[in-house]
Parts: C-alpha cells; structure tokens; sequence
C-alpha cells in the first residue's frame, strides 16, 4: 500500500490570510484576498460539519513569534480592510495553527507531523498567493506524496494572472485536482 493510499483523511490549510497586510504588495491582494476569504469561511463551516481539520499557516513577515495571541491581536488592530478580512476567517478553538518562516507551510514547520498523527493523505490548500504560498506548499506536499486539491475560488494573488499561471503549474506538474470549493465532495471523519 503506497503512503498515498494509507492515509486516509483530509485537511484545509489556510495559508497567510491572517496577516496585518503591512508588507511589501500586502495591500494589493487585499481585494482578491478578501473574496477568497468568504468562500473559505463558507468551506470552513462545511468541514467544521463533517470534523475535517483546518490547518492555518501563517508568515509572521520577518517577525518571529510563538505567541498565536499576540499575532492574531497585532493582525486586528491593523488598517480597517486588513481587520475586516481577518476578522471573517479568524481561527476557531478547534483550528490549528502554525507559523512558518518561508513560502512553503512544509519548511521549517510541525506540518507534516501533525498530518501524520491526524492521519491526512489529502490536503485541500487555500489562501494567498497563489503563485507563491500556494504554489510551494503544493509542491513540497506533492514530493512528501499527498494528494493534493487546490478550491480555485479560495485562493488569490495581487492578479489573476499570477493565479491563471500557478493554476496551470498546480495542475500539469503537481497533478493537483483543481475545482470550485462548492463541488468539492467531503466524506465525514470517523471517529
């Protein structure tokens, strides 16, 4: 039985929506950013249903913490459209979350332990940006044999260029199942 095939379950990592946006091009995807952000709050409650974990993974942009209080009260007292995005998909009690140093949620992280004991073979990515974050993290997951889904409506970068490009990427070389999140068929969590 491959790795693919004996993990069995599935995980939504949420990748750097929780920020204050006050980084270089931050502002920019605030727009794009915040449509993705309602779709995976919508996501979020369908997976809260079934008790599919939410992962969140966040850059703290050069500013190295371990405090997720400190962080999440910094990000909610930052300029109004950052507090009003972060304020949608903020982390729940039952959430995880992880910090990270660089693009990929796998780098330098817990990440792929904390799959493991969740018993994940299946990784649902969504969040910004898509041609950085996104990308990389799908990457490393696919090296590292999980399957990999990108929720196209969930995810965003300062253009849709970028996320035309990373899709067409995310596809043909990672071989990830690409689609809307409101078709994504979500099985219930035993146990």
């Amino acid at each position: 039985m491959s790795d693919r095939q004996a993990r069995k379950g599935v995980a939504l990592v949420v990748l750097d929506l929780i920020s204050d946006y006050q980084y270089p091009g931050g502002m920019a995807i605030l727009p794009a950013a915040f449509k993705a952000a309602h779709r995976i709050a919508a996501l979020k409650q369908r997976l809260r249903r079934r008790k599919i974990p939410v992962i969140y993974v966040n850059d703290t942009h050069g500013r190295w913490e371990s405090d997720q209080a400190a962080f999440l009260r910094r990000c909610l007292e930052g300029p109004p459209p950052a507090v009003a995005l972060v304020e949608k998909i903020l982390p729940g009690p039952e959430d995880y979350f992880i910090f990270k140093p660089r693009h990929s949620a796998f780098f330098a992280t817990p990440l792929q332990e904390l799959l493991a004991e969740l018993d994940v073979g299946t990784l649902i990515l969504a969040g910004v940006s898509s041609h950085q974050c996104v990308l990389y993290t799908a990457i490393d997951a696919h090296v590292r044999k999980f399957n990999v889904t990108i929720a196209r409506d969930c995810i965003a970068a300062s253009s849709l260029v970028e996320t035309r490009h990373a899709l067409f990427i995310l596809e043909h070389s990672v071989g990830a199942r690409i689609l809307e999140s409101r078709y994504l068929r979500l099985a219930s969590r035993s146990g």
